[in-house]
């Protein structure tokens, strides 16, 4: 007799240094013929029946009563997913902060408040949901989860894997290792933030708005609005400039956090305050002496970085 695969369900805390997009396309890679991503309409499509999503705080939100009723089959989904939340209560998963309401559009068109959750948050739920259907999701939660110790274990791996994804989708080499480096400087941000008693994802978007809107005057949102973005990644979309200035906003906040002792949000928010308007002023310098705005409206949404920088590159030339 074959002798099965064990996979381990055990839930992890994180999935990895990738931006959430880059989590989708694995997400998708990993089963094209029974999880497609449709990004125009806002759908996961899964066994041919749509789980709607939103972006929300720079990643994908999922319907939860959605994913319960493909997996479960129920016809009272609200129910099971009302009696799901104690059970996972009582296994000591606390979901308050991790589950927000968000209008979703209904089948009579008009848009309601609904449970949502991320990425990493949905597929903890899915463990506690005993349906076969759910293994295809259960899966690739222990693949990523296993990926995860490697990369922990050698850091290089989970470096390895972002610059191949970065790589395919256009961008250079340069905009890579800037790319690369900003990630890490947010992820020792972030865990500065979680050893200080700031924890939630509401206290990380407001704090993260505080830096960007001293280093830039623009908030994440509005940043966005001007480079004609939607669900896209903001910094999959900047210049090396803004990269930069967005590195050592986070970097500078990160040290006045640690050197001043900061505990607790309202302390947080001044240094924040602080880190960001250092780089607020090398920018405004720098804009002073070179006669050029950091801040453009440019993106990659049409045409690849590496392209874009070949084309400036050649027009310089000429």
């Amino acid at each position: 007799m074959e002798k099965k695969e064990k996979i381990d369900y055990t839930p992890r805390r994180r999935l990895g240094a990738l931006p959430p997009h880059m989590l989708g396309k694995i997400f998708k890679d990993k089963y094209p013929m029974i999880i497609q991503m449709d990004s125009e309409t806002s759908l996961i499509v899964f066994h041919g029946k749509g789980i709607r999503r939103t972006w929300h705080n720079e990643e994908w939100f999922f319907s939860v009563i959605d994913i319960v009723a493909v997996l479960t089959g129920s016809s009272i989904p609200r129910r099971y997913w009302s009696d799901l939340k104690i059970k996972l209560k009582d296994e000591g998963f606390e979901l308050y902060e991790k589950i927000v309401q968000l209008k979703l559009p209904s089948a009579d068109g008009k848009l309601y408040e609904t449970d949502c959750t991320n990425t990493e948050t949905l597929l903890r739920i899915i463990q506690s949901i005993p349906s076969p259907k759910a293994e295809p999701f259960k899966r690739w939660l222990a693949k990523v989860g296993y990926e995860r110790v490697q990369e922990v274990e050698n850091p290089e791996l989970a470096q390895k894997r972002m610059r191949d994804l970065y790589k395919k989708k256009g961008y250079s080499d340069e905009w890579i290792e800037r790319r690369v480096r900003g990630i890490a400087i947010r992820d020792e941000l972030t865990g500065e933030w979680d050893k200080r008693a700031i924890k939630t994802e509401k206290e990380y978007a407001i704090l993260t708005a505080e830096i960007s809107k001293a280093t830039f005057g623009l908030t994440p949102s509005e940043y966005k609005e001007l480079k004609g973005l939607k669900r896209e990644n903001l910094r999959d979309h900047m210049t090396d400039l803004e990269l930069i200035f967005s590195i050592l906003g986070e970097a500078a906040t990160t040290e006045i956090t640690k050197n001043k002792n900061v505990e607790g949000f309202d302390e947080g928010k001044k240094a924040a305050q602080e880190g960001g308007a250092v780089a607020g002023r090398a920018r405004k310098d720098l804009e002073a002496k070179s006669g050029r705005r950091v801040v453009t409206s440019e993106n990659y949404v049409e045409q690849a970085e590496s392209v874009k920088r070949l084309e400036k590159k050649k027009s310089k030339q000429d």
